[in-house]
């Protein structure tokens, strides 16, 4: 009998002893997990938290910190390359309304001013502020429609729409700008209709962004081409032409805000970077996606695809 309680006390004494050796070690890797993670955020450092241990509630909980870790991580990415993008834009739309405004202010004053002026010349001078105040209006409506379709203000209709109509009429609109620049045009739209379901407003601006953009950048290869393809789920739209091309360095930052080819901004390539934006998102809105490929001097490829529907 004495041997037997000598034995549970030695047992008894032997589990205290290793669950005091076990909470010491508990209490020292929480330890090192507040100090690290005080570190982490103090120091607003990449760091995970790593630690070896053999108690499973101690691994459970640094899986779960280390993944908040990584989401904290993306949304402060997120939130300042947000924040860098909307200084460039700001930026770039101070710069885009600076220039028009002081063509506007300095030739009204020429007007107010110069009592010499002959009424042809005022008529010139008018014409130019004219010009110019369509401009200015043109890159505030660009500016608020995109703040609508990234806050979600702007709903989009959604209906069946004939995508070959609507190539064929938004071409047509262009005819006698294509013909005066002396552009040669490729078209292949089929000839029956093929829907797909969307904004019909919105595809049309989709078109007219795309061409628009292929007319300005593109015109060093006086062609534009744009093709109609489908496959069993999905409608394509391909716009493109034959000028400068956009090259690797800057093809994945041409649908960001704002953002613009150093040539943009001489006379030449005049842009407010916020049409390629704009229909990025009006594409996405209807669950589509864009695309772009570019060979400069050879083709420039923008690539729409819609969900195609068939009834």
């Amino acid at each position: 009998m004495f041997y037997l309680v000598l034995i549970l006390l030695i047992c008894s004494v032997g589990i205290n002893i290793f669950i005091f050796q076990s909470r010491v070690k508990q209490r020292t890797e929480v330890k090192y997990i507040r100090n690290k993670l005080r570190a982490i955020i103090d120091e607003e450092t990449g760091e995970r938290l790593l630690l070896y241990t053999d108690d499973k509630y101690i691994k459970s909980l640094l899986i779960q910190i280390n993944r908040l870790l990584e989401h904290n991580q993306k949304t402060v990415a997120n939130y300042n390359n947000i924040e860098l993008s909307m200084r460039k834009m700001l930026s770039n739309i101070s710069h885009d309304l600076k220039t028009p405004l002081t063509v506007i202010l300095g030739y009204s004053e020429i007007i107010n001013n110069d009592k010499n002026l002959s009424a042809e010349k005022v008529m010139s001078l008018l014409k130019t502020i004219n010009l110019k105040t369509v401009e200015v209006l043109d890159l505030i409506n660009r500016f608020f429609e995109l703040v609508k379709l990234e806050s979600g203000d702007k709903k989009l209709n959604s209906s069946r729409v004939d995508i070959c109509e609507i190539s064929r009429k938004i071409i047509l609109d262009y005819y006698e700008i294509l013909i005066n620049k002396e552009f040669e045009v490729a078209i292949e739209v089929p000839e029956e209709p093929v829907f797909v379901r969307g904004d019909e407003d919105a595809i049309e601006r989709i078109f007219n962004n795309l061409i628009s953009n292929a007319i300005q950048y593109g015109s060093d290869g006086k062609m534009i081409g744009l093709k109609l393809r489908t496959d069993e789920n999905n409608v394509y739209i391909d716009v493109s032409d034959k000028g400068k091309g956009i090259n690797e360095l800057h093809k994945d930052r041409v649908f960001e805000r704002m953002y613009t080819l150093e040539d943009s901004r001489n006379t030449n390539y005049q842009g407010s970077g916020l049409g390629l934006t704009i229909t990025k998102r009006l594409v996405e809105q209807m669950g589509g996606s864009i695309s772009l490929n570019s060979v400069p001097f050879q083709k420039t490829t923008f690539t729409v695809g819609l969900k195609r529907i068939r009834f």
